[in-house]
């Protein structure tokens, strides 16, 4: 009998949730306002007027070419005035090991912006509060894919309340922002 073992580490499990959570395609992530315009299907936009966005660092997006909920997310930076640049790979693994992601706090994506690491659906005006403020950190973090986060349209606009995490120098972490 030929038996094959599978070591199933943090990131595959969350590569294959990925899989289900995200195989929405993004042409679903818009929502019709009630004065029937269509509009980004996008949580708390608030373009933050203190950060001159033409002056905004390039966003570097890693993520799997099969993740629907992560193009949504690019969508939301872009409506957000980022310009982004999107690498398709098959394994983040080592990117996130390389930035720095925290153990348990991974997400579908992981972002390279002005030398701090975003992961996860974090929202843009979080991601513009770190880049005004400029802490002495790693970068944040939003582990997880929260329903109602940018790019996680729930059912019906379904929410569920999250915190973005500052990640610290040591591998700590924080609360920074409360949805």
């Amino acid at each position: 009998m030929n038996i094959r073992i599978i070591r199933f580490t943090p990131w595959l499990v969350l590569a294959l949730f990925s899989v289900v959570a995200c195989s929405n395609d993004a042409a679903s992530t818009t929502l019709t306002t009630a004065s029937g315009s269509n509009a980004p299907a996008t949580v708390g936009v608030d373009v933050d007027r203190t950060v001159d966005i033409s002056q905004l660092p390039v966003m570097v997006v890693h993520k799997t070419p099969w993740c629907g909920c992560c193009g949504a997310w690019v969508e939301h930076m872009q409506h957000a005035g980022f310009e982004v640049e999107v690498h398709d790979m098959e394994d983040l693994g080592p990117t996130k090991a390389r930035l720095g992601v925290p153990y348990a706090k991974g997400s579908c994506h992981t972002t390279e912006i002005g030398g701090y690491l975003v992961e996860g659906h974090v929202p843009a005006e979080d991601i513009k509060r770190l880049l005004r403020e400029k802490p002495d950190a790693v970068g944040l973090v939003l582990p997880g894919m929260p329903m109602g986060s940018p790019g996680m349209l729930g059912p019906n606009g379904q929410r569920e309340p999250f915190t973005v995490e500052l990640v610290r120098r040591d591998g700590t972490t924080e609360p920074f922002s409360s949805h």
